[in-house]
């Protein structure tokens, strides 16, 4: 029998397999690869703030002093001079975090799986924000949860409605700071009341905060991990004040979940890579942090400002967006008739992208909505973009 005979395989995927999707934002990113497109789709912060030669230097130096180590399977928790470094920064005079209570990841989206691994069971109720960021839906419905949409308005999260829906619920997820997608930011007053209320409820609180770091001015808001770090989960990453491509987060819980967490990381890589713990290390062990993010708080604010003020010119009565106070996003709000899957197909036909609101919604999607990033791309094109989207929209006034 010829080995060229043989029969091809008929692929019988799993129920779980069979519901994935792919990401929406992912299939945009195809078409906005063409040189000529300008991309406001994608939430990728921008390659200008990536430090090149400090992370060079760092696995170079690394490599040369510690090589054999850095090169060797490591342990399942993480390096643990950076989990040290990771407790000491997040910890204040009333809150103290140790390094028992952290786990390195291979990005927080690993984070959110390895959560959904070991919270979740089928129909298990979770709480998320109406709009929530996209890739926290796409890890939680791999293990069929029943998803309950929890209101927001200009000030995030209203607490009133999680403590209306969250009886029973396993947990509830959040991004407070800058959110993706709407770029809102949730007021202290309600942080505490949130918190509050969770605790009340026994339900665990999912604190994302990729973003926390990038605010425009002042200080960071105060974290909810602090206000009550054995009822918040926290998720951390290096990705937006680094880079993205080393795929480096965090978590930070009650010592009794970590080792569960553990576990489940266990079974799914072993560990995070230990040459790249080890130089990120190397980079921020003396306080290059504390140079790198305002500059790139500075940049973002100016990016920010740009686009904010074409969508003033360009943008016609009846459309509203947000007025971030720091992050990556712009979410807009057209009027009801028009769909933001038809304006996206117009654009594209013009060369400019953005991703429409509908699948950041767990439950009944505004389709008049749509995320705008602004921080990949110059400010002419950023003018220009927005100008034609602006025109679209006007066509279908």
């Amino acid at each position: 029998m010829s080995l060229q005979n043989l029969k091809p395989i008929e692929w019988k995927f799993s129920e779980r397999a069979e519901q994935l999707q792919s990401s929406a934002i992912r299939e945009i990113l195809k078409v906005t690869m063409r040189p000529e497109v300008i991309s406001f789709a994608g939430g990728l912060p921008s390659p200008e703030t990536f430090p090149v030669d400090r992370m060079r230097a760092a696995f170079d130096k690394v490599l040369a002093e510690n090589g054999k180590t850095a090169l060797q399977y490591g342990t399942t928790d993480g390096y643990a001079p950076l989990r040290e470094f990771i407790a000491k920064s997040l910890s204040t005079q009333d809150c103290t975090i140790t390094a028992d209570q952290i786990m390195m990841v291979s990005g927080s989206q690993q984070g959110l799986d390895l959560l959904a691994k070991v919270l979740v069971d089928e129909g298990s109720k979770i709480l998320v924000e109406t709009p929530s960021y996209l890739g926290a839906l796409q890890a939680f419905s791999v293990y069929r949860p029943e998803f309950v949409s929890v209101e927001m308005d200009n000030d995030g999260v209203v607490p009133a409605s999680v403590a209306a829906k969250g009886e029973g619920a396993k947990l509830f997820y959040a991004l407070p700071n800058f959110q993706n997608p709407t770029g809102r930011t949730l007021s202290v007053e309600r942080r505490k009341e949130l918190v509050e209320t969770c605790a009340r409820m026994g339900i665990p609180l999912i604190e994302d905060n990729p973003y926390g770091d990038l605010c425009y001015s002042g200080e960071p808001l105060p974290k909810l991990l602090n206000m009550n770090p054995n009822g918040v989960i926290y998720l951390g990453s290096f990705s937006k004040i680094l880079t993205p491509g080393i795929r480096l987060g965090y978590m930070v819980a009650p010592v009794p979940l970590i080792r569960k967490l553990e576990q489940a990381k266990q079974a799914t890589d072993l560990h995070t890579s230990t040459l790249t713990q080890m130089a990120v290390y190397e980079v921020i062990k003396d306080g290059f942090l504390d140079e790198h993010i305002p500059s790139i708080r500075r940049f973002y604010s100016a990016q920010c400002d740009v686009m904010l003020a074409a969508m003033t010119k360009h943008f016609p009565e009846g459309v509203t967006w947000t007025r971030p106070l720091g992050g990556m996003f712009i979410w807009a709000t057209l009027p009801k008739h028009i769909h933001s899957k038809d304006l996206l197909a117009d654009a594209i036909a013009n060369n400019v992208a953005f991703v429409p609101g509908g699948p950041f919604y767990a439950n009944e999607a505004e389709t008049n909505t749509f995320r705008l990033s602004f921080v990949t791309v110059s400010p002419e094109k950023i003018n220009e973009g927005i100008e034609k989207i602006g025109n679209l929209i006007k066509a279908r006034m």
